[in-house]
């Protein structure tokens, strides 16, 4: 009997899911988190408008979302004061960069991200065979000239960079992405992942014209409008490199109770507002609490703050390893030496309470060398 004939790419690849989710774990453990910190999450929910919308949405389910995704599109176009023809949507970020990576990277390709960065990137393009070359963050940073330079040596059809930083939380201004962006040599795309741009600072995110064929742009309504589970994202672009994405979407892929969920979100401004403030208070939470520790938190641009344990990757691990034990899931970038740290999403009082409570005792149960 003759099973799948699997291409020699696809027989290649590991079968694996690049994140170990706080659901595995709970199933692996039999029970659940006290507090849920680990998956950059909006732990202050979306705007009660979106809920609103989609409670109401719910009742026509029976019928597919609009393909074309018009009203959607159309708000945000307005919001970013470009035309439609520069934005599509699709299933969060993660599924546009697939859509992406397969219009522009056959096997062989060159493509640069930084060694360390969010991995959906480099997972995308190891599953349509093009070649990853990666450089070294600088400190908590990501290295824009570095990434220049590498996509000029090796040819890049494509060079990623997260602004704001996922897993580092670090961010940089305006300026540096457009001088980026002005080095980039011809032919080469940047791609700017965006997700966490609007908990940045004033002047993080750079003003380009949405026809400059140089660069995509890519939003989310997974962090700050707080609809993970919704997988809604966006990107901006020149009109044909957007026209392209229908070559290769899923059609059907943002469903109708999405759209009008997403469509209310961006609608609700004193609600984003709200959240921006809330994460606020919560990083110099997390920072207190780390402090308090000993330990020192890194300044944070996203809705997460990575904390310095002090210690190498084995140390951190132990530190993770330890919290998990005592309900408390977290998570922690994975390459050196950046795996000296965790990563603490903010949350509520109740979690940041829990986080503290249980935070002395991993670090001495990591330090006795045992993790629990």
């Amino acid at each position: 009997m003759i099973g799948p004939r699997y291409t020699p790419l696809a027989a290649s690849l590991p079968a694996t899911v690049p994140f170990v989710g706080p659901e595995t774990q709970e199933r692996a453990r039999g029970r659940l988190f006290r507090a849920r910190l680990g998956a950059n999450e909006s732990l202050f929910g979306p705007s009660p408008r979106a809920v609103a919308a989609m409670t109401l949405a719910a009742s026509d389910v029976w019928m597919y979302g609009d393909p074309e995704i018009h009203e959607l599109r159309a708000a945000i176009a307005a919001d970013h004061g470009v035309a439609p023809a520069n934005v599509t949507v699709g299933e969060g970020i993660d599924g546009l960069l697939g859509c992406l990576v397969r219009l522009l990277v056959a096997p062989g390709d060159p493509v640069v991200t930084s060694d360390g960065a969010y991995p959906t990137f480099g997972f995308h393009v190891a599953g349509f065979g093009g070649v990853l070359h990666k450089v070294p963050y600088r400190g908590p940073h990501e290295d824009p000239e570095a990434l220049v330079d590498m996509a000029r040596k090796v040819g890049a059809k494509l060079v990623y960079l997260a602004n704001p930083d996922n897993p580092m939380g670090s961010h940089h201004p305006a300026a540096t992405v457009l001088a980026m962006i002005e080095a980039l040599p011809p032919g080469t795309l940047l791609v700017l992942d965006e997700a966490y741009v609007e908990l940045a600072p004033e002047g993080t995110a750079p003003k380009i014209a949405a026809e400059d064929p140089r660069v995509i742009r890519f939003r989310t309504f997974s962090k700050a409008h707080g609809m993970a589970g919704l997988r809604v994202g966006y990107a901006i672009a020149a009109a044909p490199l957007i026209a392209a994405f229908d070559k290769v979407r899923n059609h059907f892929g943002v469903g109708r109770i999405a759209q009008a969920g997403a469509l209310a979100a961006l609608a609700d401004r004193d609600w984003l507002a709200e959240v921006q403030t809330q994460v606020a208070l919560s990083r110099e939470g997390i920072a207190a609490i780390a402090r308090g520790c000993g330990l020192v938190p890194l300044p944070s641009a996203t809705n997460f703050v990575t904390i310095d344990c002090g210690g190498d990757g084995t140390f951190a691990r132990a530190v993770l390893k330890a919290l998990i034990d005592r309900d408390i899931f977290v998570r922690m970038p994975f390459v050196a030496p950046h795996d000296r740290c965790i990563r603490v999403s903010c949350g509520r009082a109740a979690e940041l309470d829990a986080f503290a409570q249980a935070l002395p005792e991993a670090l001495a149960a990591a330090s006795a060398g045992g993790g629990v």
